[in-house]
Formats: structure tokens, sequence, C-alpha cells
């Protein structure tokens, strides 16, 4: 069987661990606050009443495609494309493809960072196909302008930042509403994370400060998973509700 994804990626490794995802996750719910096509997400409602829900449903989909034989992954693409038509049909406009290159670009990006802080670092090859994986993605998304390679992407990537990012009033309703929706811990859990993640230019635009009283935990994190206390430590990041989402995303599909 021929998988999207080949079984010996490390990108299958990256997205096989529930704490890995769920770093990804509190990266990109800070850059999907600050994108200036923010207001898309806006438009059906559906992210400013369950914040959480939208951002784990774009995780599911990218984690489907990463585990899925190739002909599933397509179908779950073209889903992809199917949703987004239907909203561009409702607003009569389109989504420009920059937007949609903006969340390839996180992906991308936070995959490498949130492995890297949570277990090693990985080799410039690694990183290369952690890009090739997503540019695949984006190649069957049919969109526009995408980089040729790793490089051209580290340079769009870097341009997209300073052009795209916004901090505006989406900014500050989507913040409330993840405080709104996770309670006082876990939001200053998801702030210190995205602190310990984010790029530079990011974490300014959102007014954080450089240090994060997560970097001297990460050890004692790593020394928990040997002893299974790392389950705990995952469910406190989010609600109850959200329980068996992180508990699936450990279930491999091989």
């Amino acid at each position: 069987m021929e998988y999207f994804v080949s079984k010996d990626s490390i990108v299958r490794e990256i997205w096989g661990k529930s704490d890995t995802i769920l770093f990804i996750f509190a990266g990109a719910s800070a850059e999907f606050a600050l994108n200036k096509a923010v207001d898309w997400l806006y438009f059906t409602g559906k992210l400013p009443e369950d914040p959480l829900g939208r951002l784990f449903s774009t995780v599911s989909y990218a984690r489907e495609i990463v585990f899925s034989d190739r002909p599933s992954a397509l179908k779950a693409i073209h889903r992809m494309n199917h949703i987004h038509a239907s909203v561009e049909n409702a607003r009569s406009s389109k989504i420009p493809d920059w937007a949609y290159r903006d969340v390839l670009f996180m992906l991308i990006d936070y995959s490498i960072r949130s492995y890297e802080v949570l277990e090693r670092k990985l080799s410039l090859e690694e990183k290369k196909e952690v890009f090739r994986v997503f540019s695949l993605v984006g190649q069957h998304m049919h969109l526009q302008g995408l980089p040729r390679n790793f490089d051209s992407y580290l340079k769009m990537r870097d341009l997209h930042i300073q052009q795209h990012l916004y901090f505006g009033n989406y900014t500050r309703d989507l913040f409330r509403q993840y405080r709104k929706h996770l309670g006082w811990t876990r939001y200053r859990l998801l702030l210190e994370t995205q602190i310990l993640l984010l790029p530079e230019m990011v974490r300014k635009k959102l007014n954080l400060r450089a240090f994060s009283l997560l970097t001297s935990l990460i050890d004692v994190y790593k020394i928990s998973r040997k002893v299974s206390l790392d389950k705990v430590f995952k469910e406190l990041l989010l609600p109850p509700e959200y329980k068996k989402d992180i508990k699936h995303m450990d279930q491999v599909t091989t």
C-alpha cells in the first residue's frame, strides 16, 4: 500500500505524539490570531464560538493526511478544498493564496520548532522532509506561488510574517476567546508555550516577553514521559472535553 507520507518519514514521528501536536496547536493559535486573513475564519462564526475546536479541526486534517494511504489523503485534501470553496461562494470572494500558504508555512515551522523543543534538533535533511510533505499538500490544493525548495521557504516565511501579520481587533477578540474557553490557568500555560515557540517577529507583534517560564520545566517534562506522568500534564493543558482528542493523537496509524 502506498502512503502519502513514507512510514520512515520524520513527519510521522513529529505528528505521532500528542505533546508535539499540542505545541504545534499552541504556536498556530497565536499566528491565526494575528493573520490579516483571520476575518475569513470569523465569517462562518465557528472560530469565535469554538476556537479550540476549529484549531483541532485543522490539526486533525493535517494528521489524517500524514497517516493515511495516498488515495485517502487525497480525499481529505479534496474535502478541505470543498469546504473552503463553500465559504468562498457564501462570501462571494476568494480566499487569497497567500493565506493558504501562511497556514502551510505555520505547519512546517511549528512542526520543526515543537519537535526540537520536546525531542532533539532536526538535521537539515529532516527539515527539508517536513517542507517537502507539506509542500506536496499545497500542490494538491492547487495553491499558487509555493516555494521551490527549503531555502526559498525560509525567505518566504520571514516575508509572510512581516507582511501578513497584524495585531488588530480580531487578535484581541480571539485571545479573549482563548481565555474564555481555556480558563485562566490553561490560558497562562498557552501563553508560556507560545513564548517558548514563536519566531521573534511573531512574539513581538503579540507583545509577549522573550523568556518563557516553561523553559526550565521542559527537561522535567521529558523525564516525566518515562514514568507516564506526561499524560497528567497533557490533560492539564486542555479542558476535559478534549481528553479523547489528546488520546487519539497518540494512536499512530501504521
